[in-house]
């Protein structure tokens, strides 16, 4: 069969399978109070394709005059609408405290950890103290470096290099 005949097929089919089955109709007739009843409790356990029927069913149902809804109907569209399931789900009891005790350990690991590290660390350089910044910004003014907005333009008051504690003796 060439491919040409087969897509012509194919076409033909899904046309004639779609005009047969034709535009979903809305439902007139309400949706039967045990199948809405305690719908919140139930919601979770239902199984996916049975949530998916019943939400097209009222979905159905709100596409026609919402004054004939009933008022199970109406809470039922409300919680698949905007209940707390799914994402909207409510956090299980003492979620909080997890979240706040992992947390805190998480943090104090950290500091352990950054403790740790501070302790076998070398000293700082000599080039990090006072007295060395100082003489740095001596010779950059000696230098004439950055003559428009550094330490060797007119007027500069800022610190410069400086940004160490006096060394220690």
């Amino acid at each position: 069969m060439s491919p040409v005949l087969r897509n012509a097929l194919v076409r033909a089919s899904r046309q004639s399978a779609t005009t047969a089955l034709g535009y979903r109709a809305a439902s007139t007739h309400a949706i039967s109070n045990p199948t809405l009843a305690n719908i919140e409790k139930r919601w979770e356990g239902m199984p996916m394709q049975e949530q998916a029927e019943l939400w097209m069913a009222l979905r159905d149902r709100m596409k026609e005059n919402w004054a004939e809804l009933t008022l199970q109907e109406k809470k039922a569209a409300y919680f698949v609408a905007f209940g707390p399931h799914g994402p909207r789900a409510l956090d299980p009891p003492g979620e909080g405290s997890k979240v706040a005790l992992y947390t805190a350990i998480g943090l104090g690991f950290s500091l352990l950890l950054f403790a740790g590290i501070r302790s076998f660390a070398k000293p700082p350089p000599h080039t990090m103290t006072k007295e060395w910044q100082e003489a740095t910004n001596e010779y950059l003014k000696a230098q004439k470096s950055d003559p428009l907005t550094g330490l060797a333009s007119e007027g500069y008051s800022g610190k410069g290099h400086v940004q160490s504690p006096p060394a220690k003796a």
